[in-house]
């Protein structure tokens, strides 16, 4: 699953991020899970989280054993955003990006 096509325009690491994370909706994500999801550097994984967060676009959780980061639940689609058929402009877009 994609985050919602509204975050879809921002720099790729915080979008393969945001998608990362929107798979993961329930549990989150570790810092050393998306980077194995992501295949960034740690620097830009660092900075894309950063801007995430200062975006109010994810949530990080303290509790528990674990810090977690799971997406704001508004970047997570709904059931009308899934059934939308993509154009085949988009389709292009994504697999041939400028």
């Amino acid at each position: 699953m994609k985050a919602k096509r509204e975050y879809r325009d921002r720099p790729t690491t915080e979008v393969a991020v945001l998608d990362a994370l929107v798979n993961r909706t329930d549990d989150g994500m570790t810092v050393f899970e998306l980077r194995a999801a992501v295949s960034v550097s740690i620097d830009d994984l660092e900075e894309a989280l950063a801007t995430l967060k200062d975006d109010g676009l994810i949530v990080v959780e303290t509790g528990g054993p674990r810090t977690v980061i799971k997406p704001h639940d508004r970047v997570v689609p709904d059931a009308d955003d899934l059934a939308e058929d993509e154009s085949w402009v988009e389709w292009l877009r994504e697999r041939f990006p400028l």
